[in-house]
């Protein structure tokens, strides 16, 4: 996987996120399916683009969703989870009714950690070994 630099005058940067946004719907409802699933990945990956993140890997399995992100350090790593779910969230609340009977609809915890040395490769493989486990 190509990863490119980004150049921010004065400094050149490659950081790449892995967000492992343990992004569940409220007490992990198996939600993340057919039409939905559709749309949440597209509202992703409009996120991302508005941020100025490239996706490197997502993986949406029924109750959680995985996703690596290359960012800049303009962004705090909280304020990109909160723009994910917040646009996700409140967009898919709007457009699918029946989510409108939950208070909200994903939990409010997720998991953040830094690519540090293992490669973009490494962690998409991981990220996709997610689907053969129970």
């Amino acid at each position: 996987m190509k990863q490119m630099y980004h150049s921010n005058d004065p400094c050149v940067l490659l950081i790449n996120y892995h967000v492992h946004v343990v992004w569940c719907p409220k007490r992990r409802r198996k939600m993340v399916v057919d039409r939905l699933k559709t749309r949440l990945e597209e509202l992703i990956r409009e996120t991302a683009s508005e941020l100025g993140c490239e996706i490197l890997a997502l993986e949406m399995m029924p109750d959680h969703l995985h996703l690596v992100v290359s960012a800049t350090p303009q962004w705090a790593p909280n304020h990109i989870v909160e723009r994910f779910k917040g646009k996700t969230g409140r967009i898919v609340r709007q457009e699918f009714p029946f989510l409108q009977r939950m208070p909200s609809w994903w939990t409010r915890s997720y998991v953040w950690s830094t690519a540090r040395h293992v490669s973009a490769d490494t962690i998409r493989r991981s990220i996709e070994a997610q689907r053969t486990r129970g």
